[in-house]
């Protein structure tokens, strides 16, 4: 296994446990009105960026590779966001929430840099 095929493999790994970690996270919300969307919102979203970094690991084309991603750092983002709105609402606990959110924002930041490097592939 070559240097880039590793270092993949840890991202997938790490990609599949933050969704693990937010499928976890959301089953603790409380189920009313405002728990129950976020709790879907989150399992949608979070899975999301595993499936679609695993996507652009196997995608045959730089924009195909390019389009994985971003659709992963959306989703990375947006998870970001839901955990957030829980820590606003005051349904979730915060130092959990809070470590949760940083790894998250780490996966966002890893792929954006990724991207930019098979960005500057493409010209």
């Amino acid at each position: 296994m070559g240097a880039s095929e590793l270092s993949a493999f840890k991202e997938k790994m790490r990609t599949k446990k933050v969704a693990h970690d937010c499928v976890k996270f959301s089953l603790e919300l409380p189920e009313n009105v405002l728990g129950n969307p976020i709790h879907k919102q989150l399992i949608r979203c979070s899975t999301s960026v595993a499936a679609n970094y695993r996507a652009s690991c196997i995608a045959q084309t730089i924009p195909s590779v390019i389009s994985k991603m971003s659709i992963a750092i959306e989703e990375a983002d947006e998870s970001e966001f839901w955990i957030e709105f829980a820590m606003d609402e005051k349904i979730v606990e915060c130092e959990k929430s809070r470590k949760l959110i940083q790894e998250v924002h780490e996966i966002a930041s890893i792929l954006i840099k990724s991207r930019q490097t098979q960005q500057s592939k493409r010209f």
